[in-house]
């Protein structure tokens, strides 16, 4: 029996999983994927927002305001690196000029820091390469970009540590509660009883609410598409780069990512499968025709991947984190869109506050360590760094990924750490082989051929991300009559 079961493991789920190890509490987090970070988490824009842009007096306002000033200590804590490098709200007429300032009265009502608007010159004095059309701009000081499913992995990893469960591959089909005991059936047939239920399954999180009785909100599965350019087009844009919002949401954006690489997206446009992260020819024309308004010369020629995501956009408006009048101890965190990533640390303490409400006894966990270690990457070590740790372990002497940098070192690391890689894809998340010029066209087969060994399993079983993403399929004889896998 656990006192508290989280569903999903995505962003939310797993920083309220952290922020629970923090009391003496029986945990586990149930999670549909093969690996945390399949879902919304995993595709998103990495932006830490500022707060101004929404509604005065909304959740998403209160928890992005609270959670982007979490964001230092926690990513210090966790080892994941964050930037703060500021955002632009650009204006190209007097309509946008109209828009920022009311987006900086908002903002400043939200209790938003270092907001201030500036006139063309001082727009393109930080952003030489903008469009010279811009006429002004809104400048959040305090707004940054992180990497989403490092933190999200590392959230995991630290409540792992601190004595959380994890259950992957354990989609939940239906949910019963008899007196004050929850049974959650999973659809490999195992029940898991618990007291009380978190809600946080994304995209799934009305069907998992619909389970209780729960019809408050529905969800509108919103994708956005984006582009990732080589790092040689990242210095193009030192600020994260919005346009005017729209009923769409906040609009194609031009940033920097924390590695150096530019991202460009997304767009946004309603779909009904919650599976659907496919991309389109006519979605990426729109994105790289929507870029121009902010930057004209951006050379699309050195984009290295094409994405999609989707957002759990819900039919109110708003976050939707209450607790169920329908069902007792049942707690909803749905509808979590933009702001999520940058409110998630704030929803987590606002989730326990909850659970205090509900009734929840909550004793602190006086071994509770928040902090999560985790080697350098090998491509940031000084040469002194490289030689040590090379002395120390012989497999960071082997280069598996060139375009990243990456050792074999790192890669086996990934694999055995807490919240360990099972696929390709998770250790590509992790520590990036793949994540360069040649999307792993050079490092793949051998991160397969890790993957396999580290794990005890035969290459023909290694995922590429999701189940049945096999990426073996068997043997063939090439020309020279070798056996090699494919």
């Amino acid at each position: 029996m656990y006192d508290i079961a989280i569903i999903g493991a995505g962003i939310v789920g797993s920083s309220i999983a952290r922020e629970l190890s923090k009391y003496n509490l029986k945990t586990v987090v149930l999670e549909k994927g093969v690996e945390v970070c399949q879902g919304t988490t995993k595709a998103n824009s990495a932006i830490v927002h500022g707060g101004y842009d929404a509604n005065e007096g909304s959740l998403k306002a209160r928890l992005n305001v609270e959670g982007n000033k979490l964001y230092p200590k926690l990513c210090e804590e966790l080892n994941v690196e964050f930037k703060q490098n500021g955002s632009l709200v650009l204006a190209f007429d007097e309509e946008d000029k109209k828009h920022i300032q009311q987006l900086y009265d908002r903002g400043i009502k939200n209790g938003v820091e270092g907001l201030k608007i500036l006139n063309k010159e001082e727009v393109l004095k930080l952003e030489p390469s903008v469009n010279k059309n811009v006429v002004s701009a809104l400048l959040c000081e305090v707004a940054g970009i992180v990497c989403p499913f490092n933190l999200n992995i590392a959230l995991m990893e630290n409540a792992i540590t601190n004595g959380v469960d994890l259950k992957l591959e354990s989609e939940v089909v239906d949910i019963n509660k008899i007196d004050d005991e929850f049974n959650i059936k999973l659809k490999n047939g195992k029940i898991i009883k618990s007291k009380y239920v978190i809600n946080a399954a994304g995209v799934y999180s009305d069907k998992i609410n619909n389970m209780i009785g729960g019809d408050e909100y529905y969800i509108i599965p919103r994708k956005g598409e984006y582009k990732i350019l080589d790092k040689s087009e990242g210095k193009i844009a030192n600020h994260t780069l919005f346009q005017c919002p729209t009923k769409k949401g906040k609009g194609v954006l031009v940033t920097q990512t924390v590695h150096g690489n530019l991202l460009v997206g997304p767009n946004a446009n309603v779909v009904d499968d919650k599976e659907d992260i496919s991309t389109s020819r006519e979605g990426i024309e729109e994105v790289v025709n929507a870029s121009r308004k902010s930057i004209e010369n951006i050379d699309f020629r050195k984009t290295i991947t094409s994405f999609a995501g989707l957002r759990a956009t819900p039919n109110t408006g708003d976050f939707m984190i209450f607790a169920s009048d329908k069902c007792k101890n049942f707690i909803n965190v749905g509808g979590i869109e933009s702001p999520g990533l940058a409110s998630s640390p704030a929803i987590a303490k606002y989730v326990v506050e909850i659970l205090k409400e509900e009734g929840l006894n909550l004793e602190k966990n006086t071994d509770f360590n928040p902090i999560r270690r985790k080697n350098k990457p090998f491509s940031h070590m000084s040469s002194k760094e490289k030689e040590e740790i090379a002395k120390k372990d012989e497999r960071y002497k082997k280069i598996i990924c060139r375009c990243e940098m990456v050792t074999e070192g790192e890669i086996i690391d990934a694999i055995k750490s807490p919240c360990g890689a099972k696929t390709v894809d998770g250790v590509k998340r992790r520590v990036r082989p793949g994540m360069g010029r040649c999307q792993g066209g050079f490092c793949g087969p051998k991160v397969i051929e890790i993957i396999a060994r580290e794990l005890n399993i035969n290459v023909e079983d290694v995922l590429k991300d999701y189940d049945k993403s096999n990426m073996v399929v068997g043997k063939v004889k090439e020309m020279r009559g070798e056996l090699v896998e494919i």
